[in-house]
């Protein structure tokens, strides 16, 4: 489900009351541990943070004229979906974040390759989200892009 939203605002306006409230959390949250460069954006139909032009000027390989993707946040049919890609490419991060999701969390957690899936919005474990996302400032993750997906 894409947006066609152009503000981060106006998404969470589209949203129903319960997911917009669960959605504004994690927004705050992600803003408060987020390391500085990153930028917040809409893009691909949901809101995220991207590594900017200003500091990456390649852009996206996909799509150099997009700014480098590094974290999504979407209200998606049956779930809120966190794409961080930063998981997807660093099997240490990856491993990490299983082992502390099964430590503070009693449901199994559903996750695809970047993309966590929290069906209901009482079991978000804010607090590790938050931590999550100071794992990997913007050189970080220029460098992990680099030498696992840049040709």
């Amino acid at each position: 489900m894409q947006s066609a939203a152009k503000t981060v605002d106006a998404y969470i306006a589209e949203l129903p009351a319960d997911r917009a409230e669960a959605i504004q959390k994690l927004r705050k949250i992600i803003r408060k541990h987020l390391p500085k460069g990153f930028e917040e954006q809409m893009g691909y139909g949901m809101m995220g943070w991207a590594v900017p032009h200003k500091l990456y000027p390649a852009g996206y390989h996909c799509d150099p004229k997009q700014p480098l993707p590094f974290l999504g946040l979407a209200s998606q049919k049956n779930s809120i979906n966190l794409y961080h890609m930063g998981i997807y490419a660093d099997p240490t991060l990856y491993e990490w974040f299983v082992k502390e999701y099964a430590k503070r969390v009693s449901g199994k957690l559903d996750m695809g390759k970047s993309c966590i899936r929290f069906k209901k919005a009482e079991q978000i474990p804010f607090e590790l989200i938050g931590e999550l996302c100071t794992k990997m400032t913007p050189a970080d993750w220029i460098a992990l892009y680099e030498k696992n997906y840049k040709k």
